[in-house]
Order: C-alpha cells, then sequence, then structure tokens
C-alpha cells in the first residue's frame, strides 16, 4: 500500500524520482513546496480515482498529510470503509 501511495503522490505533485527515498514516516505538509492547498485537492482526487473512494466532508483530510505513513493510513481506512 506504501508503494502504491508513494505512486499517486509522485504522480499528482510531478515528483516521481524523489517518492522513491521517501518512508512512513517522511513529512509532507511544510516539507513538500509542491504540496500547496491547491496540490493537496489534486492528489486527494487522484487518490479517489485510484484507491476507488470517495472523500466525505467530514473526513479530517489535514490530519492525513502530516507525513507519507499517515497518508497511508487515511487511504487503507477509506478503502476499508468501502469494502
Amino acid at each position: 500500500m506504501l508503494d502504491h501511495v508513494k505512486t499517486v503522490l509522485g504522480k499528482a505533485l510531478q515528483i516521481e524520482e524523489r517518492t522513491a527515498q521517501m518512508t512512513g514516516g517522511t513529512p509532507l505538509l511544510g516539507n513538500l513546496p509542491e504540496l500547496d492547498s491547491m496540490a493537496v485537492v489534486t492528489v486527494l482526487t487522484a487518490l479517489e480515482e485510484n484507491f476507488g473512494f470517495i472523500i466525505d466532508d467530514d473526513d479530517q483530510v489535514s490530519e492525513a498529510f502530516l507525513t507519507l505513513g499517515s497518508l497511508v493510513s487515511f487511504v487503507e481506512d477509506k478503502t476499508r470503509q468501502c469494502a
């Protein structure tokens, strides 16, 4: 799951070459200059399309972007909810 999320993130932000060295502990917001508020929307849309879930208005997405690991956990939770 980590690798799949890294691939989606890299493509959405056009930083594929940099995601190879990312781990679950890699900070996202505040660490990636490409990850501004508009890019967050782009990444969320790409995650919805790639994993087949819908993000609700009440989802805590800001917490999901703290680290790559928290984003993976968010995707895993949303994927479980859809199953």
